[in-house]
């Protein structure tokens, strides 16, 4: 594995945000859902996250959830993703989601 500096990890903008609305993402590849997520001052912003093994619409929401919010928009079929989920890839390849361990300000940034 390829080793970065502080400098290089600081570039990254991972935030804490809570998922406010999900719906299922039916065109997508392979199951997803589209996720709605409230960032505090950064506004609400979506995203598709593979993670229907592990969980059902109504167990996301109110999540909190960590994600990249600086990474440009990517189009995955009609749908603009604004922001990376973060999750952890088990040997099967499915995921399940990074979490902080309490209540934190939404938008709070990770370090």
């Amino acid at each position: 594995m390829n080793q970065i500096s502080y400098e290089d990890f600081e570039k990254v903008d991972i935030r804490v945000g809570k998922v406010i609305k999900v719906e299922v993402f039916s065109k997508a590849r392979k199951p997803a859902y589209k996720l709605w997520i409230d960032f505090g001052d950064l506004g609400i912003k979506k995203s598709s996250a593979q993670i229907t093994k592990f969980y059902q619409p109504e167990d996301i929401i109110n999540k909190l959830i960590l994600a990249v919010t600086n990474f440009p928009p990517r189009q995955i079929a009609d749908f603009i993703s604004e922001v990376l989920v973060l999750g952890v890839v088990l040997d099967d390849g499915e995921v399940t989601l990074v979490q902080p361990g309490r209540d934190v300000l939404l938008g709070k940034r990770i370090l």
